[in-house]
């Protein structure tokens, strides 16, 4: 494993004419992490990945994956070594049938692990003899997912993996990717299931019309996450708890929400001094930080 950031970049960014897809992106990932890259559809997620991989070419900025440049032609073959990647489209080869996909996969790959591509045949239910053509979209997602996982890289992509697999499906990519990352393997691997990345996920990233809002380990944000709800004899100027670590406050008469990301503690106190009948601190889950996120942005 690389010893610095498996993916760092500096103000990466990607604009389609008038529209930009990605904007002045700065975003590490380390190794021996799993981290969940989250957003809407159309965030950003699969250009930011595409511009790693170097499909696509950045307008701005600069990165690196596994110490080699990303605008470097001659490194990226090089990197395709050590990355494993599974794109949102899934794809295969049609024409083959299952057993041919993995046979034609793995001569590409000395790290191929024929054990374990034969365990996730298994377990994914997979028909050897079935050509690709006729798989369900199901079966064709547990396909990619099986020539990843049956490599051992140094770091595996994924860009939504879930899309087609039913409730069990999700579990068996669950429980692989806790695998894999437990053999020493770096995850960056996006979504917008949250309840999927809050299962697996060392570091969260959330991405919103092409920049990132948040970029936390998850037991930070469960830590230091708050929902405030204060209760007042009268209505409050909002400016009272406009604070570092409050993103968000509303207000409806002499009631006020807050999210904050910190300071949570000094909010109690400020709503004390100001004589608050009640006052009503919750911890969130990752759904509520996201959605807090993206109603602000």
């Amino acid at each position: 494993m690389s010893e610095g950031p498996v993916i760092e970049t500096r103000g990466l960014a990607k604009s389609y004419g008038r529209v930009d897809a990605v904007r002045d992106l700065h975003l590490t990932v380390e190794p021996n992490r799993i981290t969940g890259f989250l957003g809407r559809n159309g965030a950003g997620k699969s250009t930011t990945i595409k511009m790693l991989l170097g499909m696509i070419r950045p307008t701005g900025g600069s990165g690196t994956m596994l110490g080699h440049d990303i605008a470097d032609q001659a490194q990226n073959v090089h990197l395709r070594r050590d990355v494993a990647y599974v794109s949102e489209d899934k794809r295969l080869y049609d024409y083959m049938t299952v057993d041919q996909m993995m046979r034609f996969t793995s001569g590409f790959y000395p790290d191929w692990r024929p054990e374990i591509a034969q365990d996730l045949l298994r377990r994914f239910e997979l028909p050897p003899d079935r050509k690709v053509k006729k798989l369900s979209k199901g079966m064709r997602t547990k396909l990619a997912l099986l020539l990843a996982f049956a490599r051992r890289p140094k770091l595996l992509i994924l860009d939504e993996p879930s899309e087609g697999l039913d409730p069990v499906a999700i579990e068996q990519l669950l429980e692989a990717l806790v695998a894999r990352s437990a053999e020493g393997t770096a995850i960056f691997f996006s979504s917008h299931q949250i309840a999927e990345v809050e299962r697996v996920a060392d570091d969260v990233c959330i991405i919103e019309k092409g920049r990132l809002m948040v970029h936390s380990p998850l037991d930070h944000l469960r830590q230091f996450c708050r929902r405030i709800d204060l209760v007042f004899p009268a209505a409050q100027p909002e400016d009272t708890f406009r604070i570092p670590g409050v993103e968000s406050i509303r207000t409806k008469g002499a009631h006020v929400r807050l999210f904050a990301s910190s300071n949570s503690e000094i909010v109690v106190e400020r709503a004390r001094e100001r004589q608050a009948i009640s006052v009503d601190v919750a911890p969130v889950g990752l759904r509520e930080i996201f959605l807090e996120t993206v109603k602000e942005n």
